[in-house]
């Protein structure tokens, strides 16, 4: 029983590098499925390049959009701002506003960075992409010192429909696959410097120690963890409570419920201030001395979601 408690531990701890490993392989498992069933390149002048370049970036905008749509710091931020734009930059600080947008986009191109990556170092999108262009640099590039044959067979080159001899066009493709392949590399090595040099002065102006830091991540990850726990059971309960009510035909039971101004307090983002010893924006209200535990005195209803706040 401790070996497997040591072992689950271990992957507790590595879970960012775990989720981070699966990812890269489902976008290695996604790269070659759109290689080898969808991707056909057309082989022409007008329609290579707009076709590679489709399927290059296409697929990293759609995970893009994926990444900041499934961010839940994207949404706690953005939900209500159009109501409420202090929500966006609370107590007037608007650098710590762009610093949290920052990181959600950075969070969110991760994926579509690892696209790119995988996609350009096994370089089919870029062949047929650049094969296409009529760019007298581009052609005179891979086409220097050869025939004319060249210059009008190279959006042919990724298929094997040219006229050129084997020779001349496994060439052409080394070149292709090559530029692709340092394109990849130069994009993973630039991701890698900018993540360090974005942790190291993270770090750096952090306000807190390094273990005060660890322990803060570890209590917000629990927080999040017991407070969709509660959230489920609190609604079942309620759930229950009402439908009592309704079937049994009388009164509800009293049932203790923050109030709406509570819950857009917990739901700001927090800023950790030395003057304070909070680690969320959860553990700042409970601990405050002048909460109010009376509920709204008119309702605030939302329109869009049919929901009553009290």
């Amino acid at each position: 029983m401790d070996n497997f408690q040591t072992v689950l531990r271990f992957f507790m701890n590595q879970k960012a590098t775990i989720g981070y490993s699966f990812m890269a392989l489902l976008t290695i498992g996604g790269e070659r499925v759109f290689s080898m069933v969808s991707f056909q390149c057309p082989c022409n002048h007008d329609q290579n390049f707009t076709y590679g370049l489709t399927f290059l970036l296409g697929p990293a905008a759609v995970l893009l959009v994926f990444g900041l749509f499934f961010s839940s710091r994207l949404w706690r931020l953005y939900t209500g701002c159009c109501l409420n734009p202090m929500k966006l930059c609370p107590r007037g600080n608007c650098f710590n506003c762009l610093r949290v947008f920052t990181s959600i986009f950075t969070g969110a191109c991760v994926a579509p960075v690892m696209w790119l990556s995988v996609a350009l170092l096994n370089g089919t999108f870029y062949e047929c992409a650049v094969s296409g262009l009529d760019n007298n640099l581009v052609v005179d590039l891979f086409c220097k010192n050869k025939t004319m044959k060249c210059r009008e067979e190279l959006a042919q080159v990724p298929c094997d429909c040219s006229k050129l001899s084997s020779n001349e066009r496994m060439e052409l493709l080394l070149m292709l696959r090559a530029q692709s392949q340092i394109l990849g590399w130069c994009i993973i090595i630039t991701a890698a410097f900018v993540g360090l040099l974005g942790t190291c002065y993270k770090n750096c102006r952090s306000k807190i120690s390094y273990l005060q830091l660890t322990f803060s991540k570890r209590y917000m990850e629990k927080e999040k963890e017991y407070f969709d726990a509660f959230a489920v059971d609190y609604a079942t309960k309620l759930a229950q409570r009402n439908l009592q009510s309704f079937f049994e035909n009388r009164d509800p039971d009293p049932f203790p419920f923050p109030n709406h101004k509570a819950w857009e307090e917990i739901s700001a983002l927090y800023t950790f201030s030395r003057s304070e010893q909070y680690y969320s924006t959860l553990q700042r209200y409970v601990e405050r001395t002048d909460r109010d535990f009376t509920p709204e005195k008119r309702p605030v209803l939302d329109m869009e979601h049919q929901i009553e706040m009290r």
